[in-house]
């Protein structure tokens, strides 16, 4: 009888469950609201900190999680960041005050002869290769570096570290000369062979073009030797070209994070300990390469000790600390940090990560009038690029592709995928429809394979390179007019470095991005909020695609036959 009269005041099990997860639901509301709360409190009360130094160096204790940078110009001068409540927030004075190197490479072009500090030879050099300018990035960071090396290798200048440096550039402005000249100049003096500058690069095909540079400034004129440690001769090859009974055979290392690592770990004769420029292209890729750990492993083996405990040397070099007036640390060979990239983030927060010394940044501007003024929180774009987006449904995306090679007549064309297996289902459909000389430039293929097809189209006998973003960083082809994103890039960094591949060098070039109606309204606003000059909209009408419907439906019939073949072979 109890039982029966406890049913019906709760109304049995199924009411009384439905009562648990309902007190269960206010619970968790009640936690929502209350870390609401708390968060409120801790972000909510912002304040502008213009008493807090804006020289500071690099620390931890002022970054906040999101590592958005927000600016405002203080009654004191000061350029500060928004503080969060519970962090200190400055935006730190070399991100804040950049030496600006203007964007415009056409009317700022230097002569070589007026460089300050550049040597007769490599003058004579750069103009035997037919360079008689030099590009405004390579006109500013080339004397800064060299005036860090004044007063040779062994010793920074007044008995100090050198400033790190930072440059921010758009692709093809000339950062790759802006750090192989000054590294070759201040190497050539040296006496006895050592691994004095490590270049890093994501890539083995960067590394290659990379490697290539240095060496063709290195030889003829000076006794420098470039080593490449890439993947692409086998570990006892490349073990062999470092070093020879104990002997040192590189001057400069041009490597990949992995590779590297490889040769520190197993001891392969790579010594670091003489290493005086470290040199990161591509540095924003590099820092999120981190997780591999090889930029520690890199220092460990830099300052690895050359001698006795109680030795008083410059070649034995220990970590860098505080330098005082009281400081009884002897001066030591300094290393310094050479970064460059297209897309440099302005984060402290994953700067830090690098270890920078008193870092100087060398940044474009981005301005449609004839005031220089720095980007905020945007990224700069070539200046002789014309954007353009093209609505489209998924299903007519490769007759576009078709339209523009057969049609328009825009080759050589250098088109992006998302993924290796759209990149070779696009390569195969395309030979199939026939009439254009396609290829296809990803992991599937080997770094053989792909240095043949970069040279096959660099030299215009190939129309369409089909590639994923291993083509996207670095990559120099000359005679890339048009770049299509087939598929639209889903970040910011990844859009730049892709539509980067023309318009370099001062010249003009295309950029064509296929946009399906649901991304059309997220892309734009990234590309708005990233600084771009302008992007317009090409329509392709229906009844010019017409023509070539037929054959595009019989080709995609031998396209599933062709897939067919391929997984069972």
């Amino acid at each position: 009888g109890r039982s029966r009269d406890r049913k019906r005041r709760t109304g049995g099990p199924k009411r009384s469950r439905r009562r648990r997860r309902r007190r269960r639901r206010r619970r968790r509301r009640r936690r929502r609201r209350r870390r609401r709360r708390r968060r409120r409190g801790r972000d909510g009360d912002r304040k502008c900190d213009a008493k807090t130094n804006p020289g500071e160096d690099l620390c931890s204790d002022w970054f906040h999680d999101s590592g958005r940078i927000r600016e405002q110009a203080c009654p004191e001068g000061t350029v500060v960041r928004w503080r969060f409540k519970g962090t200190g927030g400055v935006l730190p004075q070399w991100l804040a005050q950049p030496d600006v190197i203007h964007r415009d490479i056409k009317s700022n072009l230097f002569p070589v002869s007026d460089i300050p500090g550049l040597s007769a030879p490599l003058v004579k050099k750069l103009q035997n290769n037919g360079i008689q300018h030099l590009f405004p990035v390579q006109a500013e960071v080339i004397p800064a570096i060299l005036e860090s090396a004044q007063q040779g290798l062994l010793i920074g200048r007044g008995g100090y570290k050198p400033r790190d440096i930072c440059v921010s550039a758009p692709t093809g402005s000339g950062k790759t000369l802006a750090f192989v000249i000054p590294v070759i100049q201040v190497l050539t003096e040296r006496v006895v062979c050592e691994v004095r500058a490590l270049a890093v690069l994501p890539t083995k095909e960067l590394a290659q073009q990379v490697c290539k540079v240095f060496r063709s400034y290195a030889e003829g004129g000076t006794s420098l030797n470039v080593v490449m440690l890439a993947g692409h001769k086998s570990f006892a090859a490349e073990q062999a070209s470092l070093s020879e009974l104990r002997r040192s055979l590189a001057d400069i290392v041009v490597a990949t994070p992995g590779r590297l690592v490889d040769h520190i770990n197993r001891d392969s004769g790579l010594s670091l300990e003489h290493l005086r420029f470290l040199i990161i292209d591509e540095a924003d890729r590099m820092i999120d390469s981190m997780h591999q750990s090889w930029l520690s492993q890199v220092v460990k083996a830099v300052y690895r000790s050359g001698g006795g405990a109680g030795a008083v040397s410059i070649f034995r070099r220990i970590e860098p600390a505080y330098v005082t007036a009281a400081s009884l640390s002897p001066p030591q060979m300094p290393l310094q940090k050479l970064l460059f990239s297209a897309t440099l983030t302005q984060n402290p927060e994953k700067l830090q990560q690098l270890g920078l010394h008193q870092p100087r940044l060398f940044s474009s501007i981005h301005s449609h009038s004839g005031t220089p003024t720095r980007t905020q929180g945007g990224y700069d774009f070539p200046q002789g690029l014309t954007e353009y987006y093209v609505p489209c449904t998924l299903s007519k995306k490769p007759l576009l592709i078709l339209h523009f090679l057969l049609r328009l007549k825009l080759s050589p064309i250098l088109c992006f995928t998302n993924s290796r297996e759209t990149a070779h289902r696009l390569y195969l459909l395309v030979q199939l429809f026939g009439g254009v000389q396609a290829a296809e430039f990803s992991s599937r293929l080997s770094p053989a394979e792909r240095k043949k097809t970069l040279k096959e189209f660099e030299q215009g006998k190939i129309q369409l390179m089909i590639s994923t973003d291993a083509a996207a960083r670095g990559i120099d082809v000359a005679g890339i007019k048009c770049v299509v994103n087939y598929d639209a890039p889903q970040y910011i960094r990844t859009y730049i470095h892709r539509i980067g591949r023309t318009a370099r060098a001062g010249k003009t070039g295309m950029a064509f991005t296929f946009l399906l109606g649901v991304q059309e309204k997220n892309f734009l606003q990234m590309v708005e909020e990233a600084g771009t000059p302008g992007i317009q909209k090409q329509i392709v009408k229906p009844q010019n695609l017409k023509v070539m419907e037929a054959r595009y439906e019989q080709t995609l019939q031998e396209l599933a036959n062709a897939i067919k073949e391929e997984k069972y072979q």
